[in-house]
């Protein structure tokens, strides 16, 4: 008896040691997909080196084994597999093969993040700010005082949201002019704009920008979602022209706007039309809100299948486990694609309508992606709904797509095969 004991507990304690790594699975056998980036945050903030599988599996986590890990993913009710170190080299082996579309990147720091956001409340929410607290991944806010006084050098990622950055307050004025959230939205902007020793908001905003787009060109990784991607580029567009009606900041736009507009300035679009009536909740014709005719059933759009080996960072950003993401409004919902530069890099369309949802591009040294809509989790997020309950949607392709960007300036640089 004994001695069977003895070879039970021998035997348990050889698998334990021949249970050299653990993996998170990020196929549809995971049970958590947003809080895994989490875990994957985590680790990088221990100094632990961690695989980003690409294409393995749905994008699966590979690290090398040890007991807290294990147990927080435990913790975070994220599903976790113990293999043995043979395991772990056969799965090396098998993404190392050049037949099949598969790659392994190592993340080996953990990025420091910054959310472009006021201080002021207003009445909807930011998915990207979701969807980080719910993975209890650590961010900072940032906003217009911050930026001037030249803080972005500091961080590796930032993040734009629902904001205008042509300094016409999203085109609300129609519909909201006479709600005390708006109202108290241009006063803390318009004093704002004044502290810093700008005429107008336009010009702040303007400002603001340019110090994204330093950020951007020094290395930065900016991710821009909603009214932020059209409105950021239009701003660039618009240096030195004003597009602001009289209700926006005091005075009229220059009649000849539109051809004064500088597209080289943009980073991701090219020979828009910008919205002049100040009663149209528009700002350019990049955005198709108005003009696509669809209904919530038949709204989606498809991730493009890039090669792993040779792609290795469109194919970081599209990591998920299906290829057809449902899709979802916002103030700006996709790109029109006859907008879109010939140098940007498509990662998510709906190829009927003829329209861009997720997008990628190179500045300087740095990367940019924009992607269209507000909440991949609430199709038509209005303006005072309540923010979306992430513990309902915890394998959110939309929302993946997200965290996706978050991990990629933790990805160990290697160059681009051309």
């Amino acid at each position: 008896m004994k001695q069977c004991i003895f070879i039970i507990v021998f035997l348990l304690l050889l698998i334990k040691v021949q249970a050299a790594y653990l993996l998170i699975p990020m196929d549809q056998s995971q049970k958590n997909h947003l809080k895994a980036y989490g875990v994957a945050y985590w680790v990088l903030q221990q100094d632990v080196e961690v695989n980003w599988l690409l294409n393995y599996r749905g994008g699966s986590f590979m690290i090398k084994y040890a007991k807290p890990i294990e147990n927080e993913c435990f913790i975070r009710g994220v599903s976790v597999e113990v293999i043995a170190d043979a395991q772990s080299t056969a799965i090396l082996q098998e993404i190392a093969d050049p037949e099949v579309n598969m790659d392994a990147v190592k993340l080996n720091k953990a990025p420091k993040i910054a959310v472009y956001s006021p201080k002021n409340k207003l009445p909807w929410d930011d998915a990207v700010t979701l969807a980080l607290t719910y993975a209890e991944i650590p961010y900072e806010l940032v906003y217009d005082e911050e930026l001037i006084s030249g803080v972005l050098p500091m961080y590796d990622w930032l993040h734009l949201h629902h904001e205008d950055f042509t300094g016409q307050y999203g085109k609300f004025w129609a519909a909201y002019h006479n709600a005390s959230w708006y109202k108290e939205d241009v006063r803390v902007n318009e004093a704002m704009a004044a502290k810093l020793g700008f005429k107008k908001v336009s010009e702040m905003k303007l400002a603001v920008a340019k110090k994204i787009r330093d950020f951007v060109a020094g290395g930065g990784y900016l991710f821009s979602m909603c009214s932020a991607p059209d409105s950021y580029d239009v701003a660039l567009a618009a240096d030195g022209v004003d597009i602001c009606d009289v209700m926006f900041d005091g005075d009229g736009m220059d009649p000849n706007a539109q051809s004064k507009l500088n597209y080289d300035n943009c980073f991701a679009f090219k020979d828009f039309k910008i919205v002049t009536n100040p009663y149209e909740y528009e700002i350019s014709s990049i955005d198709v809100s108005v003009s696509r005719k669809v209904t919530q059933k038949n709204d989606f759009f498809t991730l493009f299948d890039f090669s792993a080996k040779w792609d290795p960072v469109p194919t970081m950003l599209c990591q998920n486990h299906t290829q057809v993401i449902n899709g979802f409004r916002g103030q700006t919902t996709a790109f029109e694609m006859r907008y879109i530069k010939s140098d940007v890099i498509i990662m998510g369309e709906n190829k009927a309508l003829d329209e861009a949802r997720y997008i990628h591009g190179d500045f300087g040294k740095g990367t940019w992606t924009f992607y269209g809509g507000h909440d991949p989790e609430d199709y038509e997020h209005r303006v005072g709904d309540p923010p979306t309950d992430l513990n309902l949607f915890p394998n959110s392709p939309g929302y993946r797509l997200i965290l996706n960007n978050v991990l990629f300036p933790a990805a160990k640089k290697k160059k681009q095969k051309t």
